[in-house]
């Protein structure tokens, strides 16, 4: 299975570097799309850090240098979880400025952005598949569940052994009392 999901990542990621070289160098394209969302973010980001740039242009140049860093990542296997997540949460900016279909007046704009809306959807899904992908192996939640079942087993059979012994050596003292003169 190795060798498919190692295509798998390469094919899926393949989009998010591409897309995000092309943003990373001429985001001017996109600005007047973005602009809208970029406004609504501002005062979370200046909240975050005054210092953080809040222009539209640098917000989509640093959603490109993302994409491209965490699909680089995700591509080659390194962080593959996390970085499905971050190429997830780089799309819904991007699908919510870009691709607003039901604001389109014209037919084919309205359904070309509906496709593109519709293939961002597909994407999103598919990195959060990968994003709970644990390539075969048990997951946090299975392996955390049976260390807990493991302990309580371990910890049942130190109870019963100290019950035991605790029997044991109570009889060896009954034992011992009856034996003493007296």
């Amino acid at each position: 299975m190795k060798p498919v999901r190692s295509l798998a990542r390469a094919m899926l990621s393949g989009i998010f570097v591409a897309s995000g070289y092309s943003n990373l160098t001429n985001p001017g394209r996109l600005v007047p799309a973005a602009k809208p969302i970029a406004e609504r973010v501002e005062p979370l980001l200046e909240q975050v850090n005054p210092r953080i740039p809040t222009d539209t242009a640098t917000l989509i140049r640093a959603n490109g240098a993302v994409q491209i860093g965490a699909g680089l990542l995700f591509a080659t296997g390194r962080l593959t979880r996390p970085m499905a997540l971050v190429l997830a949460g780089t799309l819904v900016p991007v699908t919510l400025a870009g691709h607003r279909f039901w604001e389109n007046e014209d037919a084919t704009a309205r359904a070309n952005n509906r496709v593109h809306f519709l293939k961002n959807l597909g994407l999103f899904g598919g990195l959060l598949l990968a994003a709970a992908d644990t390539q075969g192996k048990p997951g946090l939640r299975w392996r955390t569940g049976h260390r807990i079942g493991h302990s309580r087993s371990s910890m049942r059979r130190a109870v019963r052994t100290a019950r035991r012994e605790a029997r044991v050596v109570t009889a060896r003292a009954a034992s011992t009392a009856r034996r003493l003169p007296g």
